[in-house]
């Protein structure tokens, strides 16, 4: 079924009517909240993903005039489904196609479960249109549908944000930095892609779902890595893109309580944005981790990780990368400084997430933390072993750790030109800015 171009799914504060911009806060915070419940049930009734999310946004819509003039319903919920399950048959009708699915949708109206109101929209139901028991079932399905193996990377991040997180287009393009139109592409190549493959809108087979859920995880890491420090622009931090992440994995932990590593990458997300209170300083600025004031760290959000740490290990399977991540992450928390860190611990924990998710970022992590253990002379040889493999030829990241080694190791020129060479290379304004500083101390001695 051919489909137009659909907008974002919320106009701006500037296009709507005079009164209009509490029914557009009211439409945004279910949105937000219940937006996967939401496409999930409709791809269920419908057996079309892209569809669901079509006849979702003319809701959304729709939602905006109606609310703004009648007040939020009882129950928001129930009036966006009923809503977009009258346009979907609305678009079976017009398609002149599968009739039998048509009248099982349609059935249920004619028997009066819904009478149409003076603008044509749905009265609210007596109940919610879907399933309770299938709730669970519908917001799974719709992850791992949205990160489906046959689409790229890119299109995962970007699908996943919008039909389970909910974001529209430009705040998608506005988290990482691409234009709006380049957003819009992905989604709509991924929904082609996944029609094309006949992808069913439906769980995985208990067999293949581990395997799976590794698409899953990753595209969670993804959102929540740029969110926790942003590859480019003028902000260190992305709270709003982190604390997303955190808030479907959180989702997908309560939807998979017996599986180690979705307990392991929430407490990792959890201990790690506990410190992005401490991270940035007043006007924004990175503040390292031997400055940060750690009285500012989220206790409370410790704590959760912490447990959700506890709960992966308690499952009897091993920690897997993101289980170790955190039980890194789970270190630093548990310190009172710097210097006080069990850095010894650390360097075990990085070599054994290179033994299970070898890769060169966590070899230079391991590295630092083998400075910080015995010695920036041993860190270096492991560091310039590095440089030669060419892993990380383009990235910041080396040249940065390579000149704060030199740096205390007396060598002030070299520590320079890799500081120097660290900046050129970051696309972040905060980061860059840190490297520059280091570079410029060094001239002072300080």
């Amino acid at each position: 079924m051919a489909r137009a171009h659909r907008p974002a799914l919320m106009p701006a504060a500037t296009d709507l009517p005079p009164g209009g911009e509490s029914a557009r806060r009211a439409v945004e915070a279910v949105w937000r909240i219940e937006s996967a419940r939401i496409v999930g049930a409709l791809a269920r009734y419908t057996g079309d993903f892209a569809l669901a999310e079509d006849v979702a946004q003319e809701a959304l819509a729709q939602a905006l005039v109606s609310w703004e003039r009648d007040g939020p319903p009882a129950s928001p919920v129930g009036w966006l489904l009923a809503t977009a399950r009258r346009r979907a048959i609305d678009a079976f009708r017009r398609a002149s196609a599968l009739d039998e699915r048509y009248a099982a949708l349609a059935g249920p109206l004619a028997e009066g479960e819904f009478s149409a109101g003076a603008a044509g929209a749905p009265q609210q139901p007596d109940d919610l249109p879907w399933d309770p028991d299938r709730v669970d079932d519908d917001v799974l399905a719709l992850m791992f549908t949205a990160c489906h193996p046959v689409l790229s990377p890119e299109a995962r991040v970007a699908l996943t944000l919008r039909v389970v997180g909910g974001l529209s287009s430009e705040e998608i393009a506005r988290a990482f930095l691409v234009p709006v139109p380049t957003v819009q592409a992905r989604i709509t190549r991924a929904k082609k892609t996944i029609a094309a493959a006949h992808v069913p809108f439906e769980l995985p087979p208990q067999q293949e779902r581990r395997t799976r859920l590794g698409a899953v995880l990753s595209v969670l890491y993804v959102i929540f890595t740029e969110g926790s420090t942003a590859t480019a622009g003028e902000d260190l931090l992305r709270p709003d893109l982190a604390h997303e992440a955190l808030r479907l994995a959180r989702m997908l932990a309560a939807l998979l309580p017996c599986e180690p590593e979705v307990h392991g990458q929430l407490a990792l997300f959890e201990l790690t944005a506990a410190r992005f209170p401490a991270r940035t300083g007043p006007d924004g600025e990175a503040v390292l981790l031997e400055d940060q004031d750690r009285r500012r760290w989220d206790r409370s959000a410790i704590r959760r990780g912490l447990a959700a740490l506890g709960r992966a290990a308690s499952l009897g399977r091993g920690l897997g990368p993101y289980g170790l991540q955190a039980s890194i992450a789970a270190c630093h928390a548990a310190a009172p400084s710097v210097a006080r860190t069990d850095w010894e611990r650390i360097v075990l924990l990085y070599e054994a997430l290179g033994r299970v998710a070898p890769s060169p970022v966590v070899e230079l992590n391991r590295a630092v933390a083998v400075a910080m253990a015995e010695g920036p002379r041993q860190a270096l040889a492991l560091v310039d072993d590095l440089a030669v493999s060419g892993r990380l030829s383009g990235s910041h990241l080396l040249p940065g750790v390579r000149g704060e080694l030199l740096a205390r190791l007396g060598r002030t020129a070299e520590a320079r030109a890799e500081l120097e060479l660290a900046a050129r290379l970051c696309r972040n304004t905060r980061e860059r800015a840190v490297l520059l500083r280091k570079a410029a101390a060094l001239d002072t001695g300080e």
